[in-house]
């Protein structure tokens, strides 16, 4: 499973501006409206799913 994060490197760890999505898809809607120059990074889920 993959994910794909956004980190608002003006914020600090934990911070509710970093974001997790499930999909590129629901990534690429958040950006539209929230922050069209920001990216989020694949991330490779480790573990059993849920």
């Amino acid at each position: 499973m993959t994910v794909f994060v956004y980190v608002n490197t003006a914020k600090q760890v934990g911070d509710i501006d970093h974001k997790v999505f499930a999909t590129v898809e629901a990534a690429e809607m958040w950006f539209e409206e929230h922050d069209p120059e920001g990216v989020a990074f694949e991330y490779d889920v480790i573990g059993p799913p849920a």
